[in-house]
């Protein structure tokens, strides 16, 4: 096992040593509870103060495609899974609710609903991420006079001003992966919506906003808690200005979207989550009032899991899709090859209001989706056999493929690439598809990783890995001899529910500060990058980089 890897004492904006008030007594132990609300699972730990986990649940999230390229989840059937995975973890960590010091939470972004959050009454199910309803306008905004206007007169007022928030807007365009094209869709076809929206019933849930109301009022009829959000949550809807910090009134006129209807957006030391109502989790839970320490996206649990704290710290994200975020310091950072700027994490200060912490994040949303789909195809019996048969052969024969069921994101920007391989012969075995499928989820980093330098002009050295494809070590070691970095594994894959239970600690007192962390990162494994290996793989790359073309603008 290796050493813990040197953290700096704090992360750029940072809450200040606090007084642990509100910690448990010296010698009286602390349970932290923590959901993790993804795209495939419901993940419910309990740790306690040394961040040993003492007992977990999961889930699966049942995922709804009412039609293609429709991706729903029913919100009753969610909350119950929570109210399951919750309780399960707490009885196998044998312990009991009362025994419960906080809750934390770290949910997936851009994953939304509307009701009428007094009667409960639902518009329509949880539209996510993954949701393409909206392609046809998305498609028609990004080619219109609008669009294109805005774009150059943004690109006008950097000339002019040099300001970064107008070089980002000379870019800016609709994704289907953020909440403004698919909500408008429900707007403008869901006849529900459109009557409650006009007697001023309806309301926008991003998941945490919702989950958060539900844990606050439990089954009690007081439903008027405070609407909010985090500002990790908000930052990727593309309603949301990470330069301004504040819903974009721009986007608000722009689409006619009232920005009454979002909730409001506080930072992630807020003093306001309040508590958990009694009556969240059943008659077992009655004497309890645990308060939430902390809400946050699973992108920013999964950097503070990996403890990229400091400015150029990366890592990468390998679930269903892959996430790199690189963190850029206390400035937001116009990204101009279709990365995105993002609120890596806010703290407040009285001395500086602003306290926010900025990242760029490039996305890959095919990853673990195509490990998956080739497993549905019978290339392989377990996800876990994979490296061992990509290893197995000393190369592709010439076969490659093309990751694209959603589209190809930055740095290539085509979203109606399609997917597929190329190169086939009667030679070609199972094992040399399964290696040309990794391979090219490795080529898809790669491209992420050199536009990140090359819009933060920084030359990167390590990169952190997380998520369930992290523990593939061909993946990792390709990674490493493609990219010429280190790659570096922690021990515990679970990156998303420590980082959640490390901002709920410091929030709650529990630990000082990130110095306090730096014990609980254990690193598995460093992937060390090998010279031998690079040119042949080099030249791989550049010709499955030549064949993007013959799968471009395909749809």
């Amino acid at each position: 096992m290796s050493a813990p890897p040197n953290v700096a004492a704090k992360p750029a904006g940072a809450p200040k040593d606090r007084p642990s008030a509100e910690c448990s007594r010296p010698g009286q132990r602390a349970f932290i509870l923590a959901l993790d609300v993804g795209t495939t699972c419901v993940r419910s730990f309990v740790l306690d103060e040394e961040c040993v986990v003492r007992g977990s649940a999961v889930d699966a999230v049942e995922l709804l495609n009412p039609q293609p390229g429709y991706f729903e989840i029913e919100p009753e059937s969610l909350w119950r899974k929570i109210v399951s995975v919750i309780t399960q973890a707490v009885k196998n960590a044998q312990l009991t609710p009362t025994d419960i010091t906080c809750l934390t939470i770290s949910t997936q972004r851009c994953t939304f609903l509307t009701w009428d959050h007094r009667t409960g009454e639902y518009y329509h199910n949880f539209i996510t991420w993954k949701d393409l309803r909206a392609d046809e306008l998305v498609e028609q905004w990004n080619t219109s006079w609008t669009k294109s206007s805005m774009n150059w007169m943004s690109y006008a007022l950097f000339l002019l001003t040099r300001q970064s928030r107008f070089l980002a807007g000379s870019v800016l365009k609709l994704m289907n992966g953020q909440v403004t094209p698919r909500l408008l869709f429900e707007i403008m076809h869901n006849k529900k919506l459109k009557q409650a929206l006009m007697q001023k019933k309806a309301r926008v849930e991003l998941l945490d906003s919702w989950i958060l109301h539900k844990l606050r009022t439990g089954s009690s009829r007081d439903k008027d808690v405070e609407h909010i959000t985090d500002v990790t949550s908000s930052t990727a809807t593309g309603l949301y200005d990470p330069f301004t910090l504040s819903w974009s009134p721009l986007i608000s006129w722009l689409f006619g979207i009232n920005s009454k209807i979002l909730p409001r957006v506080v930072d992630n030391g807020y003093k306001g989550f309040g508590h958990v109502h009694p009556t969240a989790f059943g008659p077992e839970w009655a004497n309890t009032q645990i308060p939430i320490a902390a809400s946050l996206s699973d992108q920013t649990a999964a950097i503070w899991g990996s403890q990229c704290f400091q400015k150029n710290d990366v890592k990468v994200t390998m679930g269903t899709g892959a996430f790199l975020n690189l963190v850029t310091g206390d400035r937001c950072q116009a990204a101009i090859s279709g990365m995105y700027p993002l609120v890596a994490w806010q703290f407040k200060k009285p001395t500086r209001q602003q306290g926010a912490v900025y990242c760029i994040e490039g996305a890959s949303h095919d990853f673990g989706t195509v490990v998956t789909w080739a497993q549905s195809c019978e290339l392989f019996d377990s996800p876990a056999n994979t490296s061992d048969i990509a290893q197995s052969v000393p190369d592709t024969n010439d076969v490659f493929f093309m990751p694209a069921f959603s589209g190809l994101g930055p740095p290539v920007n085509d979203y109606r690439s399609a997917s597929g391989f190329i190169g086939l012969s009667p030679s070609t075995t199972k094992a040399h598809m399964v290696r040309a499928l990794l391979e090219s989820i490795v080529f898809r980093l790669v491209q992420l990783i050199e536009a990140a330098e090359d819009e933060t002009s920084q030359k990167l050295h390590m990169i952190r890995v997380d998520g369930g494809v992290s523990r593939n070590d061909f993946v990792c070691q390709f990674l490493a001899d493609l990219s010429r970095l280190r790659v570096e594994r922690a021990e515990n894959a679970e990156s998303s529910i420590m980082g959640a239970t490390f901002m709920a600690g410091i929030n709650h007192g529990i630990w000082r500060d990130v110095e306090d962390l730096k014990r609980f990162r254990q690193v598995e494994r460093v992937f060390e990058p090998r010279p031998k290996e690079y040119e042949t793989i080099a030249s791989r790359m550049d010709k499955w980089s030549r064949t993007i073309a013959r799968f471009s603008d395909w749809y």
